[in-house]
């Protein structure tokens, strides 16, 4: 048996194994360009005081992710010029709004274009605007829909992720 002995200021690894989450939860948010998502969880952070943790844990993540990619003098010339060109506003996630094509989006899917589909979704660096153009685009197709099929569609989507069973409302006229 191992024993480990924790030291003054060290986390629990509950606690190590909470703030990895945490970070990879912040690093999908600015990976993707979310926004809001990214603004939440860093006002989270900022609210229980775990800026450190995480701060710690997003340099780990980081540092594997160079070491994997680069050999080490290669890694750290990379990691210079990217300091070297931080940006003086580093509170914004990168977007790309106008790259996103929704639209085409539907179209594709419509038509059963596979290869369109993946296409847009690998051009698209900035996926939360497609995604959010996408889900417009249900939001205006849902008064369309004959009644009873919403809540066959629903009931399917919950067979099939094994979400709870709830009451859908009919879509409305406006929404």
């Amino acid at each position: 048996m191992v024993v480990t002995e924790e030291l003054a200021g060290e986390l629990p690894a509950e606690a190590v194994e909470e703030a990895k989450a945490r970070a990879a939860t912040l690093l999908l948010a600015f990976r993707h360009g979310n926004q809001l998502a990214f603004d939440h969880e860093l006002d989270l952070l900022l609210a229980e005081r775990a800026e450190r943790e995480v701060t710690t844990l997003l340099a780990w993540i980081a540092a594997e992710a160079v070491r994997k990619a680069y050999a080490p003098e290669v890694g750290d010339r990379v990691l210079r010029a990217m300091a070297r060109r931080a940006p003086a506003d580093n509170g914004a996630v990168a977007v790309d709004e106008e790259s996103a094509d929704a639209a085409r989006l539907i179209e594709a899917v419509a038509a059963g274009e596979v290869a369109e589909v993946r296409g847009l979704v690998a051009s698209t660096a900035d996926t939360t605007f497609l995604l959010g153009g996408l889900l417009q685009g249900v939001a205006m197709m849902l008064p369309l829909l004959p009644e009873g099929e919403l809540a066959e569609i629903t009931a399917e989507l919950r067979r099939r992720h094994g979400g709870p069973a709830a009451h859908v409302p009919e879509a409305r006229a406006g929404v």
